[in-house]
């Protein structure tokens, strides 16, 4: 047997090697390598690390050819190549990394990626050249994401809020795409235009000039140190190697290294946050909540504490939650923790029993810290009105469901303001705003809005049309309740009512599975009239129980499914009106009176 001295060697190739080897198929993955898996988060982050010139890690790498081992190879995520191109190298280690890197910095194709909550998407990056060079701006947030189109929308797609489709528009955006950073020609045709668009405008160009000196030549000159297995090396070794390092391509999370950054003061964060976990998740509305959550949300408070002596910006973005010192976690977690269960048991009242009713996980951040920092005057109940008036202005203005920090700081020094200083109403408050035609497309209960117009039924006492107990009780007691259609599926199909309007939340309910079972597919008028016989039910009881869920029972018994719809839309808005504290406007509106047919007053 050949004798081996050593199975590995270490370089430090610059990253525009790498990628342009990816791009040409001298470095390809074993076929036995797990498919690519990072989010649009991981991907922005990777970036930003590469831009600030941050180590992303070590890769591995394994010699391919000679008599050692064979693995099939395949391109990287993205890569085309032609047939029989064999790879000098296989990526054994650094798989997501370098994918990420490859696709968003040279592949010219939108990133097939995905968001923080699993759904598909298609992305371009860019970097936000003033937010790059501002020392005060967290580097992530001047890496900008943008669809396929490279348009930003908002309002269901009604308003443009960026559009970066041409160059003359990335030039007058000030974002510069990453996708031409490795591409000598692009780049370069790039930077000319952006030059010539504002060759009359130092102070644009002085500014292009240092982020191209302290930025892109971060990226142009940035080395990745590498380990390189060879091809003498066997095949039991490599295998050994590999099941050690791959882990899967999950980066370490805030918790992760916050824990780490403790443990070198002999603290335990992970042990701690078990048993905080523990006390917290016996209350229901909590079980979901995450560590990083956790944290982020006591960040918030530390930080609100040091504005109050030193008027210091608050803030708790990844890179505050980073700096949360140990000193700071032991002396504010345990009130963060009383200030969560207050959270819950608010919740609760408002007949939010458990996290599968609870509209946004998100939320949870500053009410925690709002609570905490309330103490004993959380159990005021004009305070626990206001703040219920604020939570639900969150929910039915859906404001949280996107990247939310900012919103943070503004709720916990809004509202305690508001509430402790009578100060002005909070900004969440007043930006809500709920549109009448929002109705419509509430249609699973992936959507806050959709959750919170449930748990006001709830809370407005409604009944299960079958026992006539309150829904809230059945739900409190898990007997298998679930939302339901009024006028049933197959009847509406068979009528030809539109699909926006009998899938809507205008025409569901919260009924046990039983009762549905009794419902079935049949006309209003028939499985009513089959309750009040089977179940000896009088009319009135039966007509009492449809109220408390909204529904005028004449339209109902008269399978009148248009009246229904429309009475029932203005009962449910008054719903929502009442909950916020404020008027739901645009009525009458012709977008509204297009949808309903009329104005719903």
């Amino acid at each position: 047997m050949k004798a081996i001295s050593t199975t590995f060697r270490s370089g430090e190739p610059s990253l525009q090697d790498i990628i342009e080897d990816i791009y040409k198929g001298d470095k390809q993955l074993p076929d036995f390598q797990r498919g690519w898996v990072w989010d649009d988060n991981h991907i922005r982050s990777i970036i930003a690390s590469v831009s600030m010139s941050y180590p992303i890690g070590a890769v591995m790498l394994m010699e391919t050819g000679g008599d050692g081992v064979r693995f099939r190879p395949r391109p990287v995520e993205g890569v085309i190549l032609e047939n029989g191109i064999e790879p000098d190298m296989l990526i054994l280690d650094g798989q997501q990394r370098l994918t990420s890197l490859y696709l968003a910095l040279r592949s010219e194709k939108p990133v097939p990626t995905r968001t923080d909550k699993g759904k598909d998407i298609l992305r371009f990056y860019y970097l936000d050249i003033l937010k790059s060079l501002d020392p005060d701006e967290d580097r992530f947030d001047a890496v900008i994401s943008v669809p396929a189109e490279r348009k930003i929308t908002s309002d269901f797609g009604r308003d443009i809020d960026l559009d970066v489709s041409t160059s003359e528009l990335e030039y007058e955006a000030g974002l510069f795409p990453l996708s031409v950073i490795f591409d000598p020609a692009k780049y370069y045709s790039w930077c000319r235009g952006y030059r010539r668009i504002f060759r009359h405008d130092d102070k644009k160009l002085d500014q292009f000039d240092e982020f191209e000196s302290h930025v892109i030549h971060r990226f142009q000159h940035y080395r990745v140190p590498t380990i390189e297995l060879l091809r003498e090396t066997p095949k039991e070794a490599v295998c050994q190697v590999f099941e050690k390092v791959n882990t899967g391509g999950v980066s370490l999370t805030v918790f992760e290294l916050t824990t780490a950054t403790f443990a070198a003061d002999n603290y335990n964060l992970r042990d701690d946050w078990k048993e905080r976990y523990e006390r917290l998740s016996k209350y229901n509305p909590l079980q979901d909540i995450g560590a990083t959550d956790f944290l982020t949300s006591l960040t918030l408070f530390s930080s609100y504490q040091r504005h109050k002596k030193a008027e210091s910006p608050i803030s708790c973005k990844r890179k505050d939650v980073l700096r949360l010192t140990l000193d700071e976690y032991r002396q504010y977690s345990d009130s963060l923790e009383h200030g969560l269960i207050k959270a819950a048991r608010l919740l609760i009242r408002e007949k939010i029993f458990d996290t599968k009713n609870l509209p946004y996980q998100t939320q949870l951040i500053p009410l925690g810290a709002i609570c905490a920092n309330l103490a004993e005057q959380f159990e005021g109940d004009t305070i626990k009105n206001k703040l219920l008036r604020w939570y639900w202005c969150g929910v039915f203005g859906e404001l949280y469901g996107g990247a939310n920090e900012t919103r943070y700081a503004l709720d916990i020094q809004d509202v305690l303001s508001w509430i402790k200083e009578r100060g002005d109403e909070p900004r969440t408050i007043r930006n809500a705003n709920f549109t009448p035609v929002r109705l419509l497309s509430l249609q699973t209960r992936l959507s806050a809005a959709y959750k919170g117009v449930m748990v006001q039924l709830m809370k407005k006492g409604c009944l299960d049309f079958l026992n006539g107990d309150p829904i809230e009780l059945t739900n409190y007691f898990d007997m298998a309740v679930d939302i339901h259609h009024i006028f049933p599926k197959s009847y509406c199909e068979k009528q030809n009512y539109p699909r926006s309007h009998w899938n809507s939340i205008i025409n569901k309910v919260p009924l046990t599975s039983r009762t549905n079972r009794i419902i079935g597919g049949k006309a209003p008028s028939a499985y009513l009239h089959a309750i009040e016989k089977n179940n000896k039910m009088g009319n009135d009881r039966l007509d009492e129980i449809l109220k408390s869920h909204l529904i005028n029972p004449f339209f109902l018994r008269s399978d009148n499914f248009n009246d229904f719809f429309r009475d029932r839309a203005v009962s449910i808005l008054n719903l929502i009106s009442d909950a916020m504290g404020k008027q739901v406007t645009g009525r009458d509106s012709d977008e509204t009176v297009t949808a309903f047919g009329k104005s719903l007053d």
